[in-house]
């Protein structure tokens, strides 16, 4: 695995930031997004043959974290092109690649995705959403919640249970659903969190779908499902490492400008070293995150598996503890609109929380790399 960045993608970061910039913690989410695509940014992951850029994770994860460092973070990004494009790209038909991928490459088309659920969480086990067959077409029901974006999403990427005509056990698979399918419902969820992007509760309601709504093999299982859960987690600490970064930048530059008894408060170790403890923290997650996006890159979806959930821990983690020192830093200025970082007190929880809690990735790498026994 590199340890050193290409120059392309230094390139990459440089340009993204740029970007960023221009638009400024006050961005708007459509004319970010719109141009962001116009650049390329969108569907860098996505196959060249497709409209996509060719590259991978990789590239996807510096795209959102720049954006993230300079304060303008599209959490859809997570869940358009890295989750849902990059499900079709890798299972999708023909059809599905040629209706999907060009248009999320361009940002004219978004979708959503839907497997969190009221008593299952984000356990595929415990999915009590189903799907059976009936004649030709696909009959979806159940509820899910916590879904982003679904408003403003063209469709969304269900994660639902078929039965193996084998063994009778119910397994995981995916269906993409339009937003105007008959019996698909949504209600908006009211958070305390800001974020451009909304919350919903879906309910399918006998949703039929056309047999070509199922997304790869039937058969497939959990390995389509974590085709699109591990570059979740990659982006996921993409996005907490890029809120990180822009909280630790207004504090430093907060720490060099103010002034106490004719000395920068940056000069105060009490000040200086948690926000370089905070430095380090965020840049020993982004050397996981990136071992994360190589490994998945290079197809190895059972070591990726490992370091996406390990980078996701890591960078919010570091995420929560920068912010939260970057609050201290400022004092009271920490908590007013003007610098821009009290919001992201409740936004740097989610990262500790979803898309998958810390708790769960600490059962995961107690069981699946320390091989210690199970407690459930």
């Amino acid at each position: 695995m590199p340890t050193i960045e290409t120059d392309e993608h230094k390139a990459l970061r440089t340009a993204v930031s740029a970007l960023g910039k221009r638009h400024g913690r006050d961005y708007d989410r459509e004319a970010l997004w719109s141009e962001a695509a116009k650049l390329g940014y969108l569907g860098v992951n996505l196959p060249e043959e497709y409209g996509g850029g060719g590259g991978g994770i990789a590239e996807l994860s510096i795209v959102l974290e720049e954006l993230g460092a300079a304060g303008a973070p599209l959490l859809m990004m997570i869940v358009s092109p890295a989750i849902c494009g990059t499900v079709i790209a890798r299972f999708g038909t023909e059809s599905q690649k040629q209706e999907w991928l060009p248009a999320l490459a361009d940002g004219t088309r978004t979708m959503a995705f839907g497997i969190t659920e009221p008593d299952a969480g984000s356990n595929s086990h415990r999915i009590t959403t189903t799907a059976h067959r009936d004649g030709a077409d696909w009959l979806l029901t159940g509820r899910k919640v916590f879904v982003s974006g679904v408003d403003i999403a063209d469709a969304t990427l269900i994660v639902g249970r078929t039965e193996d005509s084998r063994t009778g056990r119910l397994k995981p698979c995916l269906f993409i659903v339009p937003r105007d399918a008959p019996g698909f419902g949504r209600r908006w969820i009211e958070m305390e969190l800001n974020a451009q992007e909304k919350q919903f509760e879906l309910t399918l309601d006998d949703v039929r779908l056309p047999a070509d709504a199922l997304v790869g093999d039937e058969d497939a299982g959990l390995l389509q499902l974590f085709a699109g859960l591990n570059p979740e987690r990659i982006m996921t600490a993409a996005f907490a490492i890029g809120m990180g970064r822009y909280a630790l930048g207004q504090a430093i530059t907060y720490a060099k400008d103010r002034t106490v008894w004719n000395t920068p408060i940056g000069a105060h170790q009490a000040v200086a070293h948690p926000l370089a403890q905070a430095h380090i923290d965020l840049e020993l997650a982004r050397l996981m995150m990136q071992k994360a996006a190589h490994l998945y890159d290079a197809g190895d979806d059972v070591g990726a598996g490992e370091a996406a959930n390990m980078a996701k821990y890591a960078a919010g983690e570091a995420c929560v503890k920068a912010v939260d020192q970057a609050v201290h830093t400022l004092g009271g200025n920490g908590l007013t609109k003007e610098f821009g970082i009290a919001s992201l007190i409740t936004a740097a929880r989610v990262a500790r929380i979803a898309p998958v809690s810390r708790e769960m990735i600490l059962n995961y790498v107690s069981h699946q790399t320390l091989g210690l026994p199970k407690s459930y």
